[in-house]
């Protein structure tokens, strides 16, 4: 069974930026796509951005599309998600997810995953 750790949050400025990271273990990384979600308090949990098994496709939320970017390392079994030009309604409990893939697919689908972190706080605020 897949394990999933994330680390990186953290307090940041509006306009900073912050880099997360999820690190995996016990189970073959690379037959998972990886997903980023948030949930802030008193919402939802939505999705952020998902990368495919190699790495090769991504995509993301309109929402954080051209400021956050999302890679993995399956060398090291880590995925990463790069944020920049943070804005308060940023501030969530970001959290990896995955899902075993058929293929190089990518799904920006909650539901469809099946293996989650416990999570990490990112708080935008001046």
């Amino acid at each position: 069974q897949l394990k999933l750790v994330e680390s990186g949050g953290g307090l940041v400025h509006p306009g900073g930026s912050l880099r997360l990271s999820c690190a995996a273990s016990g189970s073959r990384f690379n037959d998972y796509t990886i997903g980023w979600f948030r949930q802030a308090p008193g919402k939802e949990r939505e999705v952020v951005s998902s990368i495919s098994t190699s790495g090769g496709s991504t995509s993301y939320a309109p929402s954080v599309s051209g400021r956050f970017s999302i890679s993995r390392d399956n060398a090291n079994n880590t995925v990463s998600l790069q944020m920049n030009s943070l804005k308060p309604e940023d501030t969530a409990v970001y959290s990896c997810a995955a899902l075993r893939a058929r293929g190089e697919v990518t799904s920006l689908k909650r539901t469809s995953y099946q293996i989650w972190g416990q999570g990490t706080q990112v708080t935008v605020s001046s």
